[in-house]
């Protein structure tokens, strides 16, 4: 089941990542258009950055399901079919050790609990923790950055989810996670 959830998953952040890509040559396009014409928008660079990096994060994390992440493979080359297939468990936990720190980071750095304490009010949010994540502007686009930085939300679980499903599914003959 797990296993089932973490594929549909990852199919879903694949075909996001591939429909951010599109989104990054459009926009790329549309800057050298306007750009030649003598009418840059200058929104246009910074939302492709912004696509990019959704992008990037989302591919990193169906990477994980499918264990596809890069790797050094000079430890693995050297031991014997059980050593690589300890070796994979341990990278799988250490993955999961970390996609775990990354949900706490995400919980630390936006503190949804004191927001909703707030009332879900930014100004008595910042009184409140000196916490500023809901009112930083981008710089040309003009929205909240916690918007922006909601990737990491997603990346950290799907990372979590896609961790899980390994250290519970058996490690892929002579690859590592």
């Amino acid at each position: 089941m797990l296993d089932r959830i973490s594929a549909f998953w990852a199919k879903v952040e694949m075909a996001l990542a591939a429909w951010l890509a599109m989104a990054v040559s459009a926009l790329i396009l549309l800057n050298v258009v306007t750009r030649t014409a003598g009418a840059a928008l200058f929104w246009v660079d910074e939302l492709a950055v912004y696509a990019m990096v959704w992008m990037t994060f989302f591919a990193a994390s169906a990477a994980i399901h499918h264990r596809q992440s890069v790797s050094v493979t000079l430890l693995q080359d050297l031991l014997p079919a059980r050593g690589r297939a300890r070796l994979s468990r341990a990278v799988d936990a250490v993955v999961f050790g970390f996609a775990v720190f990354m949900l706490w980071v995400c919980w630390r750095w936006y503190l949804p609990l004191d927001f909703a304490r707030a009332g879900f009010d930014v100004s008595d949010f910042q009184s409140e923790t000196f916490n500023f994540i809901y009112s930083e502007p981008t710089t040309t686009l003009g929205i909240p950055k916690a918007y922006v930085w909601s990737v990491m939300w997603l990346f950290a679980i799907g990372a979590t989810l896609h961790s899980l499903a390994n250290l519970f599914r058996a490690p892929a003959e002579g690859t590592l996670p």
